[in-house]
């Protein structure tokens, strides 16, 4: 594809010179490791280091131009296209290269604090039991027509996006689910970008280490409701009961789908396209949800292994966003029957024993608060939670961790999480600062393995234990790097040291409490 052709839209501080508008673009890269000869490198600032750095490099590798939102350093000799934002023209040069897979695709993007997981597998869940070739790209994986890739970020660069939406597109897919945060949101990775569906889970305290404001995290979200370019979603899905969601500003030509339990939509003067998907009848068990779903007169049964109270708003979001695609009850059904889990949220350890122990990603004070709610909704004889705090990230948010996890917890045990660069006991500190507001009985362990064998052995029968913070991960980042590390492994090799099993058949033998 021609230069001027890929640049097409990408507004320029100075025009493209004549010699280069002909030439023939074979590629695109933002990292000079992936420059091949005839390719545009897209130099800008990351957040470890700064792609000007290696402009020479893409050159020596057979880079037609370099492409950055600042000027050419001392001494580069190549050519050099100073653009007015260096994230924006990579997305809409990606739109370019790849000749605009959104728009052939149907794309629902799912952005809030919590919930964008689970609620993104679920409408995926849905397209794929109604028979459709999907991409689902978020935190845990990203799945391409049923090929499973590992995840770099939650939201990718625009290039990689719109590779994929490019490679489904020629595997005859038809729709595409995504998790898109407010990172993403605010650095312009899903610039330009159309979108058929954009959902709001909900809003709470979270990465203000980046943003510094809440109101600076929710212009983050707004994007996706009114993007900086391009047209606004077709539909919006937003949550009725989430104070936030409801300020949400939506474009006249988008018809909104609002979804709760307890309020009804806010009155829009002159806005008659909106549609009130509610739960009504709620049973909420060990075993999992049923509730009907109902959209004015209309209401039909749903049944799903997913529990606690948040999961019924994770399941309205996905019926809700399903039915903007035009799914069926049974395809809804049907979708939600075949995800019994979602890897780290809520997620059992089941070797036999007499009590629930569970795994959530749980790492702000709602989320908290929310899987604890979970928990408690069970009526469990005891609640002990595990929880830590991530280092290098918002210390703000530390003692309202220590505060949640205390004022609901019958027990907790506070360890490590993700210290990185941090001292892990100064984290520690900082959590006990709300912990201690309460008089919840506690334990304080650093090594985050003998914290989850104390907050096991600990337990009794009927009691639930919460390993809450780091979910699916399987790994801990510590000063000098990762590590492996399991919760849901370590939970395992716990309970099995204490002579919980499951036999062959799948039932339990006994173990300590039995």
């Amino acid at each position: 594809m021609q230069l001027s052709r890929v640049l097409e839209g990408v507004p320029l501080v100075s025009a493209l010179p004549a010699e280069l508008q002909s030439a023939e673009v074979r590629g695109l890269a933002y990292d000079s490791r992936k420059v091949e000869n005839g390719f545009l490198f897209f130099a800008f600032a990351g957040a470890k280091t700064d792609g000007a750095q290696f402009a020479n490099a893409a050159l020596q590798k057979g880079a037609l131009a370099v492409v950055s939102d600042r000027p050419a350093p001392g001494g580069f000799a190549g050519p050099w296209l100073q653009v007015a934002h260096g994230r924006q023209a990579l997305a809409m040069a990606s739109k370019n290269f790849f000749n605009r897979p959104d728009e052939h695709l149907a794309i629902t993007a799912v952005t809030g604090t919590n919930g964008k997981t689970t609620s993104t597998l679920l409408i995926d869940a849905m397209l794929r039991a109604a028979g459709k070739t999907t991409a689902l790209i978020g935190t845990i994986e990203y799945h391409l027509a049923g090929q499973v890739l590992p995840a770099v970020n939650t939201t990718p660069e625009s290039l990689d996006l719109f590779r994929m939406f490019s490679e489904l597109e020629q595997m005859g897919g038809t729709h595409v689910t995504l998790e898109a945060s407010s990172h993403a949101l605010d650095l312009g990775r899903i610039f330009a970008m159309q979108f058929h569906t954009a959902a709001y889970t909900n809003f709470t305290r979270d990465h203000l280490d980046y943003h510094h404001t809440m109101e600076a995290y929710f212009a983050a979200k707004q994007l996706l409701f009114t993007p900086r370019s391009g047209p606004s979603p077709r539909f919006a899905v937003l949550n009725a009961d989430d104070d936030a969601v409801r300020k949400v500003r939506t474009a006249p030509e988008t018809q909104v789908f609002w979804y709760g339990i307890h309020q009804e939509p806010p009155v829009h003067e002159g806005r008659f396209n909106q549609v009130w998907v509610r739960a009504e009848n709620i049973e909420s068990d060990f075993s999992g949800l049923r509730f009907l779903v109902a959209s004015g007169e209309h209401k039909f049964h749903i049944e799903s292994a997913l529990v606690g109270h948040i999961n019924v708003y994770n399941i309205l979001l996905a019926c809700s966003a399903a039915l903007t695609l035009g799914l069926t009850e049974e395809q809804i059904r049907k979708g939600l029957s075949a995800l019994k889990s979602v890897p780290g949220r809520f997620e059992r350890v089941e070797e036999g024993q007499p009590f629930m122990v569970v795994v959530d990603y749980a790492h702000t004070d709602d989320a908290l608060r929310n899987v604890i709610t979970a928990a408690r909704a069970m009526k469990p004889k005891r609640v002990i939670t595990l929880f830590g705090c991530g280092g290098d990230r918002d210390r703000s948010k530390r003692p309202l961790m220590g505060m949640a996890a205390a004022e609901l917890s019958d027990y907790v045990v506070l360890t490590s999480d993700n210290p990185r660069s941090e001292d892990p006991l100064a984290i520690m500190n900082d959590a006990m600062v709300g912990l201690r507001r309460f008089d919840t009985p506690h334990h304080v362990e650093p090594d985050r393995e003998r914290a989850i064998r104390a907050a096991i052995e600990t337990a009794g029968p009927g009691d639930v234990v919460i390993l809450a913070g780091k979910g699916h991960e399987t790994y801990q980042v510590l000063r000098d790097g990762p590590i492996p590390f399991d919760d849901r492994e370590v939970a395992r090799r716990v309970l099995r040291s204490f002579g919980y099993q499951r036999n062959q058949k799948g039932t339990a033998s006994p173990g300590r409490n039995a």
